[in-house]
């Protein structure tokens, strides 16, 4: 016969059950591809297309490495420079005017200013694809079509990123502190670099993440803008070359082999930063 608290117990015992199923069937669901994505980045070719893709035979992980950075004049060590300097520099100036932004948001009293983030809002539905085309026109008439600054400089204004510094902004940076800031006769600027924008670190840095990962990933914007090759980053340089693989076999290890090391910068990031991202992330949680 059971008990009233076996009777209770058993729907707890079946909820854990189930959420942990849920979580490995994610985990895997993660994991294979990445899995998978290694150890065919370390098969030769024969091997890659054979049955034995599988096994730990046939190590050829620092050759596919030494042809990936050798093939066409050593295009892939220029497209990955290429990619750090939109994702790392253009997030990092992007998280800056996002937070300032959102500071402003939050902070400081003008006409229309819930009207104006409205518009903030509004733009973060709006997908990237979309604007694509209208840059491009922009671009055009301004001569920057298939330069640096075509990629760049749109990557540096993001909608979700002002959302999220204004949402740091009220959780990290109390009024009564700015207002003390102001009584001792700082400026507002003096006030948002030395007290603020110190506040806001670890709001900084997830978005920092957050456009990090974006730009990194960012295929359509520099697929309609940039023709030259050596101005590519990894995600278009990788995706022509998978194009050529179709008749030239030869590029299959490389475009694996490239998407790997593709991988790393943004699993470092994370790694390095996730105190920070954590934190982050629970920003005005607790009251």
């Amino acid at each position: 016969m059971s008990t009233p608290h076996s009777t209770m117990l058993r729907p707890r015992v079946l909820g854990r059950a189930t959420v942990n199923v849920v979580v490995a069937v994610s985990v895997l669901y993660t994991l294979l591809p990445v899995a998978w994505l290694v150890l065919a980045a370390s098969k030769s070719r024969d091997a890659l297309f054979s049955s034995s893709i599988l096994s730990f035979r046939d190590f050829s992980l620092v050759q596919n490495v030494r042809d990936l950075f050798a093939m066409d004049g050593g295009l892939y060590g220029r497209w990955y420079g290429n990619s750090l300097l939109y994702a790392v520099l253009g997030a990092a100036l992007g998280a800056l005017i996002s937070v300032a932004c959102g500071y402003a948001f939050d902070k400081y009293h003008f006409r229309h200013k819930e009207k104006l983030f409205g518009l903030v809002l509004a733009a973060v539905m709006v997908p990237q694809t979309v604007l694509a085309l209208p840059l491009y026109l922009i671009a055009s008439e301004t001569g920057v079509v298939n330069t640096f600054w075509s990629v760049f400089i749109p990557v540096l204004f993001n909608p979700f990123g002002v959302y999220l510094g204004r949402i740091f902004a009220q959780g990290y940076v109390p009024d009564e502190v700015l207002e003390a800031a102001r009584v001792d006769g700082a400026g507002e600027l003096t006030t948002y670099l030395r007290v603020s924008l110190r506040m806001l670190g670890p709001g900084l840095v997830t978005v920092f993440l957050f456009q990090l990962t974006a730009i990194w990933n960012n295929f359509f914007l520099p697929m309609v803008m940039l023709s030259d090759q050596d101005l590519y980053p990894v995600s278009l340089g990788l995706f022509q070359w998978n194009s050529q693989a179709t008749v030239s076999p030869e590029y299959y290890p490389v475009v694996i082999t490239g998407s790997l090391l593709a991988v790393l910068p943004l699993v470092l990031a994370f790694a390095f930063l996730q105190r920070f991202w954590r934190s982050g992330l629970t920003a005005g949680a607790v009251k």
